[in-house]
């Protein structure tokens, strides 16, 4: 595995300055579930915006077809935007998805282009090889001049795809590669194993507090759904509306372990953790086997030295050592995530191994792609000697992705100034526990209120 779980879940990282590709490792000895699924491509029928003209339809993917939109502005400026999608459930349908800047980006002069991706689940292998054969197919599909350069902008699972399609080992071992300038990854996953590690351990936990945690894993998804309105009674003392609100005996033990796990004390973390549809993703992946739904050959889910606390004292307490010596301990299988010949691994790895400026955004309270992953992203990228190549940016909101037009403009603005050779622009501390417990933490950068959150002290 990348990195062992620990209760930190941080560890140091390693700049290799071997130029070479990382020697294959042993295939899988088992059929994904993935391989044997089939989608379809539907082609866009997008309408280009004024000013623009659109070329849409249906191209090769790594799996199979994908769809694929990309819009010129008639004043183009010779750069072009890739934009990786965020997770689009399991269905058979493979759909274009809009970026939320795609007007601003036009007005600007940039041409932008997405793919569909050529699978939809968690195939964030698809979604690099896929955005990168389209962004190397720009000019044969629109007639224009190859982009004097090429950024890449992802959102959720999205920004796991732009991070991944940046690094080292990407460049070394895609099928498609492709040289990006910078990268904007938002509200992403920005470690691949840490994203399953938490869900893993949140709905584990759960159970283990309602006194139903299983006995053997993987536990079934069929058992662990019939369990689940008990895990939620014996947790939760309301949770049919849009925010939920824990019972002050184990609910409360859930809301603590949950805060340490996803990042430490920090502003809209409370907010994040009741909102109803945020809480249903997290526990709707509930008894899984540890392939992230087949997308894994074997399962990379393991807790085996994670220390599970709900408590702030310098050691667990009574309570919790007991705690801790109960529940199902998991060991993940061996080489859950192999390189492989011929493309990037099932889930590409991000390394922190960069070359280009990344500037990400990450809101506070976010409980399905928790904060920490800005948290171990910055471990890596520092670990790896590139600290000064990455500037992060916290939001004082409690959604997934819950960014406002203001802010994303902000950000992508920041990011192009520094990359065509301006100063690295200002963020935030993503670290420093004293920091984040600021009740004000992340107000420099979130440019309006949300309902419930505190307001930040006027400028």
């Amino acid at each position: 595995m990348k990195r062992s779980v620990t209760a930190s879940l941080l560890a140091a990282l390693a700049l290799s300055a071997c130029a070479t590709s990382p020697a294959p490792e042993p295939a899988p000895v088992n059929t994904r579930a993935q391989d044997t699924r089939t989608f379809t491509a539907v082609t866009p029928t997008l309408t280009a915006l004024p000013g623009a003209t659109i070329v849409q339809g249906v191209m090769p993917g790594l799996r199979g077809n994908a769809a694929y939109a990309i819009e010129v502005p008639t004043t183009w400026n010779g750069q072009l935007i890739m934009y990786a999608h965020g997770y689009a459930g399991d269905g058979p349908e493979l759909r274009v998805q809009l970026p939320a800047l795609r007007a601003y980006w036009l007005s600007l002069g940039y041409a932008w282009a997405a793919s569909s991706y050529s699978a939809n689940y968690y195939d964030v292998q698809a979604g690099v090889e896929d955005t990168n054969a389209l962004a190397n197919a720009f000019s044969t599909l629109t007639g224009k001049a190859k982009p004097t350069k090429t950024l890449i902008m992802g959102v959720s699972m999205g920004g796991h795809v732009a991070g991944a399609a940046i690094e080292k080992e990407t460049a070394q071992t895609a099928k498609n590669r492709t040289t990006y300038a910078a990268a904007m990854p938002v509200c992403g996953v920005m470690d691949e194993e840490y994203e399953f590690q938490w869900l893993g351990d949140y709905t584990l936990v759960a159970a283990q507090l309602a006194g139903l945690g299983p006995k053997a894993f993987p536990q079934g998804t069929d058992t662990y759904k019939a369990l689940l309105p008990d895990i939620l009674n014996a947790n939760f003392s309301s949770y049919s509306g849009a925010l939920w609100q824990e019972n002050a005996t184990q609910g409360a033990k859930l809301r603590e372990i949950a805060r340490n796990l996803t990042g430490g004390d920090r502003p809209v973390f409370n907010l994040g953790f009741r909102v109803a549809a945020l809480q249903g993703a997290v526990f709707s992946t509930g008894g899984s086997d540890g392939t992230v739904t087949g997308i894994l050959p074997r399962n990379i889910y393991g807790n085996a030295n994670t220390t599970y606390r709900w408590t702030t004292g310098a050691t667990p307490t009574p309570a919790e050592v007991a705690f801790n010596a109960s529940i199902l301990r998991v060991t993940p299988a061996q080489n859950p995530n192999p390189t492989l010949n011929g493309s990037v691994r099932y889930l590409p790895r991000v390394n922190g191994e960069i070359s280009v400026p990344v500037l990400t955004l990450h809101t506070t309270g976010d409980f399905y792609v928790p904060f920490k992953h800005q948290q171990l992203y910055r471990a890596a990228v520092t670990a790896a000697g590139n600290g000064d190549r990455l500037v992060q940016r916290a939001i004082r909101a409690a959604g997934h992705c819950e960014f406002t037009g203001p802010e994303l403009v902000e950000g992508f603005n920041d990011l192009v100034k520094w990359e065509a050779g301006g100063a690295k622009p200002a963020g935030d501390d993503v670290t420093t526990p004293a920091v984040l417990a600021d009740p004000n933490y992340g107000c420099r950068f979130t440019r309006s209120t949300r309902p419930g959150v505190d307001a930040c002290p006027a400028n």
